[in-house]
């Protein structure tokens, strides 16, 4: 009987939406989706679990009648849109300045393609020309913990940026690239060298390198060598060494889709 009501009931709201109601939850989704993907970095989800501690408070000021406290919280919560603003000033400027660059539906396949035929474009350039190289592909562990940030940049990925980090004369070009959110966040960045006791003994510190960040994470990694002119992929602690700009491009494709399976899954 229960039953019955309820499927009753799902059926009544079901006939009475309207197409303006479907796009309304569209349109929230997408809102909330943004929001999530502003909260990824580690920083962000510190903030927002300090403001849910402070939520705390403010109900347990209500309960305990904390009128001192209670006033200040409650100062704080009435203007707490503008604080986010504030707080978050970064990341929405950057969040805005991708809706306006590209559609909703077809701004992260857009943004993906661009990704992985610069990367790999760069890589090839980088190996034709002896220069060795780490360039990080981050997916979705926060890579901030597991190695040493060098300089923060926040550029595009461009092919010739790539490729004039990692020259010689440059002061970033010992470091590895790191790239998130379809851009290069940052350069010179030191990474966690494997810890395998199995490798082989002449792998150079850049393969060790790239390994030992992709037996802790889940992020992709580029190693181009400079001794053998070529471009080499890390993940999951495994190594697949000399890949042609076709095997690569395809990797990389893969690496994506992987990573959309996994968000969507």
């Amino acid at each position: 009987m229960f039953g019955s009501g309820l499927f009753e009931n799902i059926h009544i709201v079901f006939t009475e939406l309207r197409l303006k109601d479907f796009v309304d939850f569209l349109l929230v989704w997408i809102v909330v989706y943004r929001v999530l993907l502003l909260t990824k970095r580690a920083g962000a989800v510190q903030i927002l679990s300090g403001m849910g501690v402070l939520a705390i408070a403010y109900s347990v000021s209500i309960w305990a009648e904390l009128l001192t406290f209670h006033w200040l919280l409650e100062k704080f919560f009435s203007n707490l849109f503008l604080i986010v603003v504030i707080l978050f000033q970064g990341e929405i400027r950057q969040a805005l300045a991708q809706i306006g660059s590209n559609p909703f539906w077809l701004g992260e396949k857009l943004r993906e393609t661009h990704v992985v035929e610069e990367v790999a474009q760069g890589a090839i350039q980088l190996a034709q020309r002896g220069i060795g190289a780490l360039i990080v592909l981050e997916k979705d562990i926060n890579l901030d913990y597991f190695l040493e940030v060098g300089v923060e940049i926040d550029a595009g990925v461009v092919s010739e940026t790539l490729v004039a980090l990692f020259q010689p004369t440059s002061p970033l070009h010992d470091g590895a690239a790191v790239i998130r959110d379809g851009r290069i966040f940052a350069a010179g960045c030191f990474l966690p060298l494997s810890k395998n006791p199995i490798l082989e003994k002449s792998l150079g510190t850049r393969h060790r390198a790239g390994l030992g960040l992709t037996e802790e994470t889940d992020a992709l990694v580029l190693v181009v060598s400079e001794e053998n002119k070529s471009v080499g992929l890390a993940l999951g602690g495994n190594f697949l060494f000399d890949l042609s700009h076709g095997e690569l491009r395809q990797k990389l494709y893969d690496f994506f889709a992987m990573k959309k399976k996994v968000a969507h899954g």
